[in-house]
């Protein structure tokens, strides 16, 4: 029996640690998943278990590359964004992972931005608000400044998908998607590392930045394989739709954040979209994204569990309600004013005014719809955007899909989904290295939402 060409995805999620072999016409042919226990810091604060990732990594690609079915012929690797590994001059792990959520000191905070510029000054040319150790630049210039021992220890820190190339090349590499996406190292403006960066030396250990659509060779066991360099997960999870349609459009990526993504919008972040919680990550032939984001999936998580209390319904009672126009509001005056905050409306409502759950459910997903609508409406601008791709929870909404159709009359709006699409993407980056077959018309499937009903969000 013929083995099956193949390409190995390694996909690490903050919680799932994913390996895919995905066949030639992107379908994937084996899934394997794991999750560990977090470690702690030298802080003593949680953070990724970096030996027990290392280990799950190079077992389980011991394991396949011994598989006679499959036929091998490349790697890749997507992973979580703003997270270092740090490699010392005998190619160990010199230090922790360093969690991204871990709170950064005010006063290197303060002095940081004094020194370099001003907040809004390197906000607006890195591309991305301050967000504290989720720019990663800043882990840096935290153990540049309190740990400077460390400092002199490290031959190169790796973003995590390069720290996973080099346990299989040995290599040490940084990539553009990765060093783009809100770590403020990257200007936007000069399309090079911001000059902070060089001012303290930092880049010095910063690996040289390898093309994110090319493989290296690589010997594993004897055998050569084509290696990619590894890819932030957010652009990755583009890739699809960017390999998939010509024509500009815009693709809300939801979850717990419901992120606005324009590939086509290359016009430069000012400051009040700065402050409006825009940023830009980075597509993977070295673009800019333009983004916005909404905390609206952690809001709909909070408000339905009110809801389902009130009612004394289960806490999933909205995945079984249908569209219906009549429950929706023709006046929004009341929110008109509610549209960039971080919660919408719907929290100080009292649900006493509400007949039944599916009521008080349209009223919840139409306040959230005024901000999905302001959010998205920041990163459309003068695009020639004319479609709207969603993806995720709220792609299987049917109240939210006929709300945005709504919201958005002169648009094209399709539910659509792709399986596993941040593994599918590192795997399509470097198609021509390791693929022979075109790129199939029917990975991603759509589901056309029309104007349902006229709904003010003014």
């Amino acid at each position: 029996m013929k083995s099956v060409p193949v390409i190995a995805i390694f996909d690490i999620g903050k919680t799932n640690k994913k390996f895919f072999l995905i066949d030639e016409y992107y379908k994937i042919v084996l899934e394997r998943t794991a999750n560990f226990k977090e470690t702690v810091d030298d802080d003593g604060d949680p953070c990724e278990d970096i030996d027990l990732l290392t280990n799950w990594v190079k077992e389980s690609l011991s394991d396949i590359l011994s598989l006679k079915k499959f036929d091998i012929k490349a790697l890749n690797f997507s992973t979580y964004g703003a997270s270092f590994v740090h490699i010392d001059h005998d190619g160990k792990v010199a230090a922790p992972l360093c969690n991204y959520l871990k709170s950064f000191p005010d006063e290197l905070k303060e002095e940081f931005y004094a020194t370099h510029g001003g907040e809004e000054t390197i906000a607006k040319e890195t591309a991305s608000p301050v967000l504290g150790n989720l720019n990663s630049g800043m882990q840096l210039y935290r153990i540049k400044r309190n740990k400077p021992e460390l400092f002199r220890k490290i031959k190169y820190s790796l973003h995590l998908p390069q720290y996973l190339n080099f346990l299989v090349t040995g290599g040490y590499f940084s990539d553009i998607t990765s060093i783009g996406c809100h770590t403020q190292l990257w200007d936007f403006v000069k399309n090079d590392y911001h000059d902070w960066v060089y001012k303290e030396g930092i880049d010095k250990i910063l690996a040289p930045i390898f093309p994110s659509d090319k493989a290296m060779d690589a010997v594993v066991n004897g055998q050569n394989y084509h290696v990619g360099a590894g890819l932030h997960d957010s652009s990755s999870a583009l890739i699809p739709y960017l390999a998939s349609f010509s024509e500009p459009f815009i693709l809300i990526s939801t979850g717990t954040w419901c992120i606005s993504l324009n590939p086509f919008n290359d016009n430069p972040l000012t400051a009040d979209e700065l402050n409006k919680d825009c940023l830009c990550y980075m597509e993977y032939h070295g673009k800019p994204v333009k983004a916005s984001r909404l905390f609206a999936g952690n809001e709909h998580e909070q408000q339905t569990k009110r809801i389902a209390e009130h009612f004394n319904k289960p806490v999933d009672q909205y995945k079984r309600v249908k569209y219906h126009a009549e429950y929706v509001r023709t006046d929004n005056a009341d929110n008109s004013d509610r549209s960039l905050m971080q919660q919408s409306l719907f929290g100080e409502r009292d649900l006493s005014q509400f007949a039944s759950y599916d009521e008080a459910y349209h009223c919840l997903i139409q306040d959230i719809m005024v901000q999905q609508k302001a959010s998205t409406t920041l990163v459309i601008q003068n695009t020639g955007v004319k479609r709207i791709f969603v993806d995720g929870g709220f792609g299987k909404n049917p109240v939210y899909m006929n709300m945005l159709a709504s919201a958005f009359p002169n648009f094209e709006v399709f539910a659509a989904s792709v399986a596993q699409a941040t593994a599918i993407g590192a795997a399509l980056s470097i198609h021509k290295h390791w693929n022979t077959k075109t790129i199939p018309g029917d990975m991603i499937e759509l589901k056309y939402y029309a104007l349902a009903h006229k709904m003010e969000v003014e």
